[in-house]
């Protein structure tokens, strides 16, 4: 707990510093994964979540690299991609150690990386298994209410929604999203042309996540 203890104090100093604002950031991974992936998406959900959840995030999300140092000042880390993810062992255990302590990494699958990520992640904790989320996790109640748990908004491979979660202790630190693909959802309306009702979906479930990870 002394771990997570320390996050939230160094959190707090650097709002002191910055105003007030927060700040979220994309992981940038190793491994030839594209992580730089819908690179209008996070502005996007911020404005949302500024809008509507009440947050003040700096409109321009950061990138922070897995093993650097500057990944505590972070809340809320949001990794996406394709393809193959490759973490060292400095970087497992920096990821390890920043999520122990009280971070939280959103994974979206942007389609392909499941299999590669699953790998990696056992790294990260060789103890524990991602465990699917039920409808009822307060995830999918918090400002907007999803009773069916994950939306659908790409279909891929025409699979359900699944969210998936490591926890520590009761507290959900890392959340995967599989064969939902939140991210496309919230990129710029003319990207891939989905109806507004389903963007809608993902910016609101986006938040959801956003407001939970910023509360616990």
């Amino acid at each position: 707990m002394w771990y997570r203890t320390l996050l939230l104090f160094v959190f707090t100093l650097l709002l002191s510093f910055s105003g007030g604002a927060q700040e979220i950031a994309v992981l940038k991974y190793k491994g030839g994964g594209d992580w730089y992936a819908n690179p209008t998406a996070l502005p996007n959900l911020i404005r949302f979540c500024n809008r509507t959840i009440r947050t003040a995030i700096n409109d321009k999300p950061q990138t922070v690299e897995v093993a650097s140092p500057t990944l505590y000042q972070y809340p809320y880390i949001h990794m996406t991609g394709h393809g193959n993810v490759f973490f060292s062992d400095e970087e497992a255990l920096n990821l390890r150690t920043y999520l122990m302590a009280g971070g939280f990494l959103h994974i979206d699958d942007n389609y392909g990386m499941e299999p590669y990520l699953r790998k990696e992640l056992k790294k990260v904790f060789p103890e524990k298994e991602l465990e699917e989320l039920g409808a009822e996790h307060p995830i999918f109640s918090q400002k907007f209410q999803f009773p069916d748990g994950l939306p659908k908004i790409h279909e891929h491979d025409g699979k359900r929604p699944q969210a998936f979660g490591i926890f520590q202790e009761d507290r959900l630190i890392l959340l995967f999203t599989f064969e939902s693909d939140l991210g496309d959802g919230w990129e710029d309306p003319e990207v891939h042309n989905d109806p507004e009702e389903v963007r809608q979906k993902a910016l609101q479930m986006g938040a959801n996540i956003i407001q939970y990870a910023f509360k616990n």
